[in-house]
């Protein structure tokens, strides 16, 4: 029987490589912190809260339609974070070498779509409100609202740009 030789210098090389491809994806997963699922839910708490209010003194059919609108995100809002935190809690390890958690990433863009439905439904009836007060105030929560959208937004390209060794081959079987 013969025996194999193993280079040394080809496997030093190979440690080498696979060393320093996992530090990057770990030191790059430590810089994706950029939201988590307890933010999310203040902000989006603070959001509801908000509209709660505008709803409660806009008598006519207007306030109901809001009041509707700030149910449904506060009903999500938990769902959402939990997905942000089993993304982001995720296995460095199994992270480097399967990919990212997809169907959490597919739970967020699904409610994402659902979000900018409420927005767009929001700044539709933002044209109807008669005080100017709850207007602005209205704006400013579909903007803040926006802007959490945008850091989510963010988060799944960040989640999908991630390196992992055999990443495509999952990929493959979730189609």
């Amino acid at each position: 029987m013969q025996k194999v030789k193993y280079n040394p210098l080809l496997i030093g090389v190979l440690l080498l490589v696979f060393t320093f491809c996992f530090s990057v994806v770990l030191a790059k997963a430590q810089n994706d912190k950029q939201i988590n699922g307890a933010e999310h839910r203040s902000t989006v708490a603070t959001f509801v809260q908000t509209l709660l209010n505008v709803a409660d003194r806009e008598q006519e059919g207007i306030g109901e339609e809001v009041r509707v609108v700030a149910q449904q995100q506060n009903e999500t809002k938990d769902e959402v974070a939990d997905a942000i935190d089993k993304i982001q809690n995720r296995s460095k390890i199994k992270t480097f070498l399967i990919g990212t958690d997809y169907r959490n990433l597919g739970a967020l863009r699904s409610e994402m779509v659902q979000t900018r439905n409420r927005l767009e439904q929001l700044s539709r009836l933002l044209e109807n409100i008669q005080s100017e007060e709850d207007k602005t105030e209205l704006q400013n929560q579909i903007q803040t609202l926006e802007q959490e959208q945008q850091k989510i937004e963010d988060f799944i390209k960040a989640q999908e740009g991630k390196f992992s060794l055999f990443g495509w081959l999952v990929k493959l079987f979730n189609k």
